[in-house]
């Protein structure tokens, strides 16, 4: 008695396994729907490099144009308010809280500044940006009161001195700590320009970075101060110029909002500008300024955006024009069996 060979079984075992594994049918995983397989022929790219031209060439000179709109005044204040006396010893005399820092000077309004008008102050040679200090804060903290304990990331401005008793700063950081406290005062015709200080932040920090129940405590109390100080009884959400200078710029010369003007300001008008210049900027020279601008539909003055426009579309134009000169100079017909390589070089066969 013969036994039958196993092969047999395991051969149809093999099959149904094989046949278990082979996934479903369709048209989606095989690949085999109707696609869109654009064939770019001359006439196509010479179109699209017409139409990509003739749209940002009239988009760049309508930015360009606004953008010259805008007016802005800017004025370097750092050395023309440094008294006489202290031209040599400009850090010595920013330090010194007994001396005179208020500072009288008179700007002329060329052209018409319609409201509002955008106060700006704008520091030069000031590396927000660096990682150090961009890491010096505590988002928790800002946000919510019972995490006013957490300043882990914030030395050296995490806790007051030790014969202070070693209190949590809040806000703590050296961002913070380092807030811009110059202030300005305007003037023009003997009526005060009021700058309103109301609605400079962003309403998503206001929101959602900064807690309606977190209060400043301990801030600046310490030997060595920063920059302005923060009142106690305001919470941090409504402190506007915190949130403004919090919001870390990404190069060393930026500008941030002081306030808005909203009046007018004539043409040829003479500005009284009163400055307390309070902000140490002289130990590591950096510069400033205070900047007076309008805003047009694309922001305020900045050439970059038109410009680019402009230099895109032509450049666009320029390649249809090259690629119409070829096609008209040296035509072949799309799909010639003689440019293939094989066809061109028959040797290369053998």
């Amino acid at each position: 008695m013969s036994a039958e060979p196993p092969s047999t079984s395991v051969a149809v075992a093999d099959g149904q396994s094989k046949g278990a594994r082979k996934p479903k049918y369709s048209r989606f995983s095989q690949q085999e729907l109707h696609a869109w397989q654009p064939i770019l022929t001359p006439s196509w790219a010479i179109s699209i490099f017409t139409v990509i031209g003739l749209i940002f060439i009239p988009v760049g000179l309508a930015s360009l144009f606004a953008s010259e709109s805008v007016v802005e005044v800017p004025f370097r204040y750092d050395e023309e308010c440094l008294p006489p006396n202290h031209k040599n010893d400009a850090v010595a005399y920013i330090k010194d809280d007994t001396a005179n820092k208020t500072c009288n000077k008179k700007l002329t309004v060329k052209s018409k500044m319609t409201a509002p008008v955008y106060v700006y102050y704008q520091l030069d040679n000031f590396y927000q940006n660096h990682r150090r200090y961009v890491k010096s804060r505590d988002d928790k903290q800002l946000r919510n009161k019972a995490s006013e304990n957490d300043v882990g990331k914030c030395s050296p401005e995490d806790y007051t001195p030790n014969e202070m008793g070693h209190k949590p700063i809040v806000p703590c950081g050296l961002i913070a700590w380092s807030m811009f406290n110059d202030t300005y005062k305007l003037s023009s015709n003997n009526k005060e320009l009021v700058i309103n200080k109301k609605n400079i932040a962003w309403k998503s920090d206001q929101d959602g970075k900064f807690g309606s129940d977190v209060y400043p405590k301990n801030f600046q109390a310490g030997g060595l101060r920063g920059g302005a100080k923060l009142n106690e009884s305001i919470p941090l959400s409504e402190q506007e110029d915190l949130i403004v200078w919090m919001r870390t710029a990404a190069l060393p010369t930026f500008r941030k909002l002081y306030g808005k003007i909203e009046t007018d300001i004539d043409d040829n008008a003479e500005v009284m500008l009163v400055i307390e210049n309070n902000y140490n900027t002289y130990e590591f020279g950096a510069r400033k300024s205070i900047v007076l601008s309008t805003t047009a539909w694309v922001g305020g003055r900045n050439h970059f955006l038109g410009m680019a426009y402009i230099l895109i579309g032509g450049i666009s134009l320029l390649l249809a024009v090259g690629f119409l000169l070829l096609y008209v100079m040296q035509p072949r017909p799309l799909g010639d069996p003689s440019y293939l390589s094989w066809n061109r070089n028959p040797g290369c066969l053998r």
